[in-house]
This record gives structure tokens, sequence and C-alpha cells, in this order.
């Protein structure tokens, strides 16, 4: 086994630790280097995540696996070169093979994933998970799966109670099938969040937060596992572009409180 390997190695079995240990973790997501060494540099960062979203929309993209996977791959296997963090990476529903995208994945360094059920049929659903725990295993790497389901983002007409089930019983299929975590994204509440705890587990939920989604230390009290903010830290970022560049156009001068961060 090279260094190389060992560090790789090193980096997911810390990203597993981060899971189980009883402190919330939290992921502030990233889209290229300048972000991933900004966020890597704070105080409390203890890994990054990569945000589909936002690095498609870097390259000019839609979401969805509208950008050329090599695009994105190289996008991601820059940012993990960048720093010394693990990187967890948003792999959307693997790209039309995902075994061959979580084994190129962990080639560049990635030592966790996201994969999207995007609400195929279980058997189907489960069958992609698998695929990429067998993927990384292949690759001897101890990856850390956090397997999403769609229930709450594709919820149709159907009752509440209903997509509740389906989110469950989902996530408890991904978990049998060797996945770490069960991503659920969706406006949740906190009662439904408690819920989807009780359901899947402890420490076995990654919630994606938005405006109105509980703190931090609510969710840490819930159970949850991770809590990540996919494309909100660029919108972040961009709004405040935008609000300063307004201000430049309509002829004020740069505020004086700017770091160099880049």
């Amino acid at each position: 086994m090279t260094l190389y390997d060992t560090m790789v190695r090193d980096k997911a079995d810390l990203l597993r630790r981060l899971h189980t240990e009883p402190e919330l973790l939290v992921l502030v997501n990233v889209w290229d280097v300048a972000s991933a060494k900004v966020v890597a540099g704070l105080p409390g960062c203890r890994a990054l995540a990569t945000a589909s979203h936002s690095i498609a929309a870097s390259h000019g993209y839609e979401d969805g696996e509208q950008i050329p996977f090599d695009l994105m791959l190289a996008a991601i296997g820059r940012i993990v070169a960048a720093v010394d963090l693990p990187v967890t990476a948003d792999l959307e529903a693997g790209y039309g093979d995902v075994g061959d995208t979580v084994r190129r994945a962990v080639g560049v360094g990635v030592v966790g994933g996201n994969i999207e059920d995007q609400l195929r049929p279980l058997t189907e659903a489960v069958a992609g998970m698998r695929a990429a725990v067998n993927a990384a295993e292949t690759e001897g790497v101890p990856f850390v799966l956090n397997a999403r389901t769609d229930a709450f983002l594709m919820t149709g007409d159907r009752d509440a109670d209903a997509v509740l089930a389906d989110a469950i019983e989902r996530g408890r299929a991904f978990l049998d099938a060797g996945a770490d975590c069960v991503f659920v994204p969706g406006k949740l509440s906190a009662e439904v969040i408690a819920r989807l705890v009780d359901g899947i587990g402890q420490r076995k939920v990654s919630i994606l937060a938005a405006p109105g989604t509980p703190s931090p230390s609510e969710l840490a009290e819930l159970g949850v596992a991770r809590v990540s903010f996919g494309p909100w830290t660029q919108r972040l970022a961009l709004t405040a572009l935008a609000d300063t560049g307004a201000e430049l156009l309509r002829g004020d001068g740069l505020p004086a409180d700017i770091r160099s961060l880049s």
C-alpha cells in the first residue's frame, strides 16, 4: 500500500468516526478550490462536502447531472488536492453507473459521497447503493455512503404520513445495503426529523439545512448525524457579490472590511 493509499484510508476512517461521534457533523458545502480553502481554514471545520448544484452552476450547467461527469470529477479532484481534510462529494444519482462513478471518485481521493435514489423502485434504488458500497470495497477504501432518498422532494399528491413511511423504509433498506447514513433533503420540521430519527436510527440521518430548518444545536438534540447546506453556501456568496456589486455600480466605494481570502 502506498503512502497515498494510506492517507486516503485514514481520511475515510476519520470521516466515518465523525458520523458516529456524539457531536453533530456540520459540513459547509464548497464548489471550488477557493471556497474549499476558506472553509477548511475555519475553526471547527472537520471535513468538507461538495455541492453538485454549485459546481455545475460555476461551470454554466443546470443541476441534475447536466454537467459532464469528467468535468464534475475534475472539480472535485482539485478540491481534494487543495485541502488536508476528508472530502465527501455529491455524486448525484451516479451518472448512469453508480459503481464506476464511486470508483473514479475514490481514485481522486474522495472518501465519502451522496447517491440519490430519485425515488426509483426500492429494489432498483437498493441495488444502486449496494453498487456504491461494493465499488469502494473493491478499491480498498472505507467510503462513507450518505444514501439520499428523495421521498420528501418528490412527494406528488401523497399523504404526508405515507411520504414519511416511504423515507423510513428506504432509509432502513439503504443502511442494510451498507450505507453509513441516510440523507433526507426537504423542508422538514423538528417533529418530522424526530420521527425520521426514530424510524431510521440515532446518528443515522443526514439533513439538508435551508432557511427555517431547525438549528444545528436542535438537530444534535434530535439525534441527527450530520447537516449540510447544499447550494445555499454558494447562494450566500453570490448574494454578497450581487449586493456589493450593485453598490459599486451606483458609485459607492469598496467596503473597508474586505479580507484577502484567496
